[in-house]
C-alpha cells in the first residue's frame, strides 16, 4: 500500500519552533508559516525589520507541504485567458512575477546555501486527449506578447515511450523540495533576528495601530500584520465570493533512474495532469499529479488516485509501484490570478495574500517581495494586478457560477444524512448523520470509538463532507478543511467543528 504522505513531509527533517510563551511587539507579524508567511517574512528581515511567525502546527503543516515543487512561469490558466480578462500590459506583468519569483528563490537558495534539490530545467505544455493545436497556436501568441519570447513549439515532448504530439517548451523553469527549502529559508529568518512560533493558534486579529493578534493568554502586536494562511481566517466574506476551492491528488511511483528525463510537463486538460521527476535513492520517483474537484463536492476521492495511477502507467511502462499518495486544495480566483495585498474592508495595516490557483509556489514568492515593498512603503509594479480589492468586470459569469455552486450547497440541511445510523459507519471512516434537526460529522477510528461533531462549517454554516482519500471533513462551500476528529486544519474556519450538545438525561435528575 502506498504511503498515504507527501513525498516532502516523508523526506525532510524540519527545525522545530517552540510555541508563543509571553506578549510579543514587532514591526510585522505574519500568520501563516507556509511558502508566502515565510518568504514574507525573510524579505522583511533582510530590509531590517523585526518579525514574529506564528502557525497553528509546526513549521510548513499547511498545503505547502501538499505541492508537487513545480516553480514555473507557464500558468496553468492559459495567457491568452489572462489577456482576454486583464489586457496585454497585465499579461507580461503576470509572466515578469513568475520568472522573477523563480530567479528569487535561485538567488535565495544560493545566497543561503540551501540544499534543496533545486534545478533548471525545461517544462512542457502538451494537448490533452481531444484538444487541438489550436489551443497550443494561441497560447505561444499569447506567451510571446507576454514577454516569453524564448517560449517554441516543438513536435513533441521528450519522452522516449510516448509520443505526446505537438508541445510548447517553456525554457529555464525549475524544481525543488519545498519543505527542504522552507526548512533553509526559517533558518535563514531566525539568522536575521526573525522569531517564529509553532503551535500557536491565532485567535483573532485585530486593525489597528498597533495591530493585535490574540494567541491563548498571549498577544502579539504589531506595526502591520499579515495573514497568510492559504485561505485568510480575518476576511470572512469579501475575497471568498472571488475564489472557490479545489482538491487536487497526487501519487508518486518509482522509475529506474534516468527512465524518465528530467523535465516538467503539463497537459491542456481541464482539470489538467501535470508531471515531474524527483531523485530518490537509487531510483527516481515519478511525481504526478491531477483529477482536480471541487472542495467538498465529490466522494469518490480513492478513486481519483487509481485514475492517476491507470493514466500513468499507460504513458510510462516502466513505473514500478506506488509509494506515496497525497492531495491538497488549491484556491482557484475566478481570474486567474492570486490576491496579495491589503486587506479589503479592513485596516489599512491588514494584509493577506490568497488564491494561488495551482500556483502557489511562485504566487508565495511572489507575495513576499510584493508584501516586503507595500510595507515599506515602497512602489511595486505588480501591486494594482494582484490587489485584493480588485473587482474582476470581466469574470462576471464566472463569478455567478461559482457564487451559485457555493449557494446550492446550503441545501443539504434539507437532505437525509449519509447513512440512518452510525452503527453504518465502518472503522477509520466518517459519514454524516442526522439526528433531528442537526447534521454531525461521525468518524469511527480504527478502534470502533465513534468521534461526533456538529457538521455545520463554524465558518458560515456550510455542511461539511467526508473525504474517504484523505480522511478529512471538507466544506464545499469556501474550503474550510477538518480533520477526522474536527480539528480544524484550513481555514476560512478559524475554530474546531462544533461539539455534539448532549441532551441531559432525565432520569438521573
Amino acid at each position: 500500500m502506498p504511503r498515504h504522505q507527501s513525498f516532502w513531509s516523508a523526506t525532510a527533517s524540519l527545525a522545530e519552533c517552540p510555541p508563543l510563551a509571553e506578549n510579543v511587539h514587532v514591526d510585522v507579524c505574519i500568520i501563516g508559516a507556509g511558502i508566502a508567511g515565510l518568504s514574507t517574512a525573510y524579505h522583511l528581515v533582510q530590509a531590517g525589520k523585526s518579525v514574529a511567525v506564528l502557525d497553528h502546527g509546526p513549521l510548513v503543516s499547511g498545503m505547502t507541504r501538499m505541492t508537487t515543487g513545480h516553480l514555473t512561469n507557464m500558468l496553468d490558466d492559459r495567457y491568452f485567458e489572462l489577456e482576454k480578462l486583464h489586457g496585454a500590459d497585465a499579461m507580461r506583468v503576470a509572466a515578469d512575477s513568475h520568472s522573477a519569483a523563480i530567479e528569487r528563490i535561485d538567488e535565495i537558495v544560493r545566497k543561503e546555501g540551501i540544499d534543496c534539490d533545486f534545478a533548471r530545467l525545461d517544462g512542457y505544455l502538451f494537448l490533452a486527449e481531444g484538444d487541438k493545436r489550436a489551443t497550443l497556436e494561441r497560447e505561444l501568441d499569447a506567451a510571446h506578447r507576454a514577454g516569453l519570447s524564448e517560449v517554441q513549439m516543438l513536435p513533441r515532448a521528450p519522452y522516449e515511450n510516448w509520443d505526446t504530439g505537438p508541445c510548447l517548451r517553456f525554457p529555464r523553469q525549475a524544481q525543488f523540495h519545498p519543505l527542504k527549502y522552507l526548512d533553509g529559508l526559517a533558518a535563514a529568518i531566525r539568522r536575521s533576528g526573525g522569531r517564529i512560533f509553532c503551535h500557536s493558534h491565532a485567535d483573532q486579529v485585530e486593525g489597528g495601530v498597533p495591530g493585535l493578534v490574540h494567541v491563548g493568554s498571549h498577544v502579539v502586536t504589531g506595526d502591520a500584520l499579515v495573514v497568510a494562511t492559504n485561505v485568510p481566517i480575518n476576511n470572512r466574506v469579501t475575497l471568498l465570493t472571488k475564489q472557490a476551492p479545489y482538491m487536487t491528488y497526487v501519487v508518486g511511483a518509482r522509475v529506474p533512474r534516468g527512465s524518465v528525463p528530467a523535465v516538467l510537463a503539463w497537459d491542456t486538460g481541464d482539470p489538467y495532469h501535470y508531471i515531474r521527476i524527483q531523485p530518490h535513492g537509487e531510483y527516481d520517483l515519478l511525481i504526478v499529479g491531477g483529477e482536480d474537484h471541487k472542495s467538498g463536492q465529490a466522494h469518490d476521492s480513492p478513486q481519483r488516485y487509481r485514475k492517476l495511477e491507470a493514466w500513468a502507467r499507460s504513458r510510462f511502462p516502466m513505473m514500478q509501484e506506488v509509494e506515496f499518495n497525497w492531495g491538497g486544495q488549491i484556491m482557484e480566483p475566478i481570474d486567474y490570478l492570486a490576491f496579495i495585498g491589503q486587506n479589503p474592508f479592513d485596516h489599512e495595516n491588514i494584509y493577506v495574500a490568497t488564491g494561488d490557483s495551482g500556483m502557489g509556489l511562485t504566487h508565495g514568492t511572489i507575495a513576499g517581495m510584493l508584501l516586503c515593498d507595500l510595507i515599506l512603503g515602497r512602489p511595486n509594479p505588480w501591486a494594482k494586478l494582484y490587489s485584493p480589492a480588485r473587482v474582476p468586470v470581466k469574470a462576471a459569469g464566472e463569478f455567478a457560477r461559482e457564487d451559485l455552486n457555493m449557494a446550492a450547497q446550503y441545501a443539504d440541511w434539507l437532505t437525509p444524512g449519509d447513512v440512518k445510523s452510525a452503527d453504518e459507519i465502518a472503522p477509520d471512516s466518517g459519514a454524516i448523520v442526522r439526528r433531528g434537526l442537526d447534521k454531525l460529522a461521525v468518524y469511527r477510528d480504527e478502534n470502533g470509538v465513534l468521534h461526533e461533531r456538529l457538521a455545520a462549517c463554524p465558518h458560515l454554516g456550510c455542511i461539511v463532507q467526508w473525504n474517504p482519500g484523505e480522511k478529512t471533513w471538507d466544506c464545499p462551500c469556501h474550503g474550510s478543511r477538518f480533520d477526522a476528529k474536527g480539528h480544524v486544519m484550513n481555514g476560512p474556519a478559524n475554530t474546531d467543528l462544533a461539539s455534539v450538545r448532549r441532551t441531559p438525561d432525565k432520569r438521573a435528575a
